[in-house]
Order: structure tokens, then sequence, then C-alpha cells
């Protein structure tokens, strides 16, 4: 089991840790609730360190990328980062990633778990391209700072003017004196910053962070509330919403397929898909029946079922809730369906997508 260079600075604040993709992982401090609120209302931090840094460069560095991600790499403007999927030639997702096109090469941020296959999968078709795909991720850390004050705090700490900064873009500079990639990315539903540096800095930065920001409220966010702050927005998890035998069709991430572009792989199985309608769609439940809506479980309408990717207590909506991935033909909205809990069938109605507005759609 791994441990971020931050365990010890974790373990001080009280933080109970559990197993996460490989390492010992902060799934809670004060407690998920609270910390969700913190996010919501103020701002927090969280460790991300376990996610995976690469970097693609060469001549062919865009070609590359525009061979293996479904998105259009190529319409990213210099310093953006765009959400994007590697999928397989059936037009299952091997992972959700995010690009960032920098002046010298694409930094590409992959989750946790799939670190090792997303490397592997990328070099397997690194032939026929003047392209090198380097993991970065043991000496860059990665600290994600989300909430409506992330910005007001950061800045109190850093020699980038954040106000110039657009969304999903991206600069170089300081963060507590330590160089950093500031990128104005998160998975939270707020607006915020993912920071990218030499992670033998990692408690100089996170100490800095929560110092500047204890006036306001900043604290340190667990893995719990960092899974119910993401999925309020309905933004997908690896696992979940998405894997080998979910197409990204399927979840409702057809903005990021851009079939028009040219080949890349995946790319005919997903265009039939689209073509001829995918055969099950991403829906968002709420219950009706008191009963919690947990993964996996069973979901029935008209005869025809389907299953829960996500489910859980939503703490800004105050409802029980979930995703799930039904058969087309019975998932539209207003439609009530039997969750199966424990052997028995409890209502939920099928709502509009998603349950919580994200900060950029506002």
């Amino acid at each position: 089991m791994q441990r971020t260079r931050l365990y010890d600075t974790h373990v001080k604040l009280g933080a109970r840790l559990v197993p996460f993709a490989g390492y010992e992982m902060p799934v809670q401090y004060e407690g998920p609730l609270e910390e969700h609120a913190t996010v919501r209302q103020a701002a927090g931090l969280f460790d991300i360190d376990h996610m995976g840094q690469l970097i693609v460069e060469g001549p062919d560095a865009l070609d590359f990328l525009q061979y293996m991600c479904t998105s259009d790499i190529g319409a990213l403007r210099e310093w953006e980062a765009g959400y994007s999927l590697l999928c397989y030639a059936d037009g299952g997702v091997v992972d959700d990633i995010f690009v960032y096109r920098l002046p010298e090469y694409y930094y590409v941020v992959v989750n946790a778990a799939n670190l090792k296959k997303d490397v592997q999968w990328l070099k397997a078709h690194t032939p026929g391209f003047d392209v090198t795909v380097t993991d970065v991720s043991e000496e860059t850390y990665l600290l994600a700072f989300q909430g409506p004050k992330a910005q007001e705090v950061l800045q109190r700490i850093t020699d980038v003017d954040l106000s110039q900064l657009e969304y999903h873009f991206s600069t170089r500079g300081k963060v507590a004196g330590v160089d950093a990639l500031i990128g104005s990315t998160g998975y939270t539903g707020e607006y915020g910053y993912e920071l990218y540096f030499d992670a033998n800095h990692a408690e100089t930065v996170w100490n800095a962070i929560l110092e500047a920001g204890k006036p306001d409220g900043v604290k340190p966010i667990g893995l719990a509330a960092r899974d119910s702050l993401r999925f309020e927005p309905c933004l997908p998890l690896y696992g979940h919403e998405l894997g080998p035998d979910i197409t990204p069709l399927e979840a409702g991430l057809g903005f990021f397929v851009k079939t028009d572009k040219g080949d890349f792989v995946g790319r005919d199985a997903l265009l039939k898909q689209r073509l001829e309608q995918p055969p099950r769609k991403l829906v968002c439940l709420e219950m009706i029946d008191k009963g919690v809506p947990r993964e996996h479980y069973e979901v029935v309408a008209d005869g025809q079922s389907g299953f829960v990717t996500s489910g859980m207590f939503a703490p800004t909506v105050g409802a029980y809730v979930a995703m799930a991935l039904l058969p087309r033909e019975v998932a539209e909205i207003g439609r009530e369906v039997d969750v199966m809990i424990r052997g028995k069938a409890k209502k939920a109605k099928i709502v509009k997508r998603p349950f919580y507005t994200p900060a950029y759609r506002r």
C-alpha cells in the first residue's frame, strides 16, 4: 500500500485513512457532511496525489492524441484543458482523462487506479507516431482547491492574477513560493483549481493554503465528500458511470465524442451506436419510498432491468438519489421505477439531470 507525501500530515489532522487505488488516503477528517458543506459554502483542499500525470510530446503528439482520444484535441487552444476519453475498439471506456495543451507538450491527467493500464495502452499505440509518453506521476504532486472562496484565498499566496485565468485554462506561476502549473479545473461542481508542482514541496503548499484560508473556513476534505460533491452535479466516476462495458454515449457524454474529426480508436463502434441510438441511457433517480439506492442495486421499469451506478444521500439536495443505467425505451423523465433494496421494491422517479447545477452552468 502506497502513501502520499502528506500521509503524516493527514494523521496529525485526525483523518480516517482507507485503502484507495493502491494508496492509504483520507476518507474524512471531521465528517463527510460537514466537509461537503465546506466546499459548497467556502472552499476545501483535497490531496489527490494518487492521480496520474503523463507528458505526451514529439512531432506527432497532436496526431497521436487525436487518434487515441474521443474529443477534438486539435481544438484546444494553448494552455487550455479539455475533458476526453480513451476508448477500446468496441466503444467501451479505457479511462476518462484531462488533456492540457501546454506550449512544450501535452499534459494528460488520468485516474489513479488506471495509471498503469493507461500508460501501457498509450504506449502500445505509439508505433507509427513520432511521440513519447512519459509517466511523471512520482515526481509531481497534485492538490485540488475547490469552492466559491477558492480564488480569493489562493490569490493571497500566488503571483498569478487568477481573475485573468479562464475556466478550463491553465498557467504557470508560484504558489507559496513554489513553481506550479495552475489549472482552473476541478471535480466538485464548484469553481476552483488543480495545482501541479514538485512533490518535494507538498507540505509547504498544503499548509500555506490552509493557513491562508483559515479566516474563511477553508478545511481539508476527504474522499467521501469528494464523491458526494462530484455526484450531485452528475460528474462521472470511472468504474461507476464509465467502464469497459459502458460507452460514453450511454453515459450521456456524447458531446466529448467527435466522430467527425477523423479516425480514432473506437470511432466506428461509437458512430454505429450514435446512428442506431445507444441501447441504454444514464438517468437520475430520486427516491419516493424510504431507502438508500446503492451501487449495483437492480432497477426495474415495465419489466425491464437496469442498475444503479452511484447512489447516496445528496447533502445539498437533501434527498436520497442515484444515477442508474436503464434500457433506453424506459428511460424517460417522470417515469416511476422500482429500486430493489434488500429484496424489496422501493419506488423512485426518473428526474431531470443534474441534481445540483454546477457553478459554471448557472
